[in-house]
């Protein structure tokens, strides 16, 4: 079980796109020449769920071999949590409460600043939690929650709007740098022209894969 990253985003609003307020990551099982794009496309896939992500709502997002946790709170604010596949998902959802919770006190609305608000309490939580069972005190507290709310389970592809491209959507993204985005399509190119055993086969240490995972693609 894996905990990839914590981020927490303001709400997109009439006059101002979803913004990322403070996010922390845990990249130590990729390639180092690997983590700048790793970290991209992250922030990229973090913000198109939480573009997609409807007020109050909460859902779970699978990617690959990955899983987005999104919870869009009232007060504007959105915290995604992402995770393999294997990590409980009701520790991430209380998990996502919890530092939320904290971050609102902390950090009233109207003294929001993109990427500009101090939150180390996020690599706390980044590193604590890598044991879920760390999350058991704060899952007794949001047991009545869990049993009432429900979640949504969606991919990346069926969130998108009829007519968008993932694709699209990369290739327009500001988030990810030239670089990445061509290192992207070269890996994607390679793997559609793979037989799947010999494309898992070169998986092993690939773009945005961790050594057990298949890549981000």
């Amino acid at each position: 079980m894996k905990l990839y990253a914590l981020t927490i985003l303001a709400s997109a609003t009439a006059t101002q796109d979803t913004t990322r307020l403070a996010a922390e990551f845990d990249l130590s099982s990729f390639g180092f020449f690997q983590r700048g794009s790793v970290q991209e496309f992250m922030n990229f896939f973090s913000k198109t769920v939480a573009q997609r992500t409807q007020l109050g709502q909460r859902q779970s997002v699978s990617e690959k071999d990955y899983v987005f946790y999104a919870h869009s709170r009232v007060e504007g604010v959105t915290g995604i949590i992402i995770a393999d596949k294997e990590y409980p998902q009701r520790v991430a959802f209380s998990l996502i409460n919890k530092f939320l919770d904290e971050f609102l006190i902390k950090y009233p609305k109207d003294t929001w600043k993109a990427d500009q608000n101090p939150f180390p309490e996020l690599k706390t939580y980044l590193t604590k939690y890598q044991d879920p069972k760390q999350g058991d005190q704060i899952m007794k507290v949001q047991e009545q929650l869990d049993e009432t709310k429900q979640v949504m389970h969606n991919t990346i592809e069926s969130l998108l709007q009829r007519g968008e491209r993932l694709d699209d959507l990369i290739n327009r993204s500001q988030d990810i740098s030239f670089q990445s985005k061509a290192f992207y399509k070269q890996a994607k190119k390679i793997f559609e022209a793979l037989a799947p055993p010999v494309a898992r086969h070169l998986s092993d240490g690939g773009l945005f894969d961790d050594k057990a995972h298949t890549p981000m693609l």
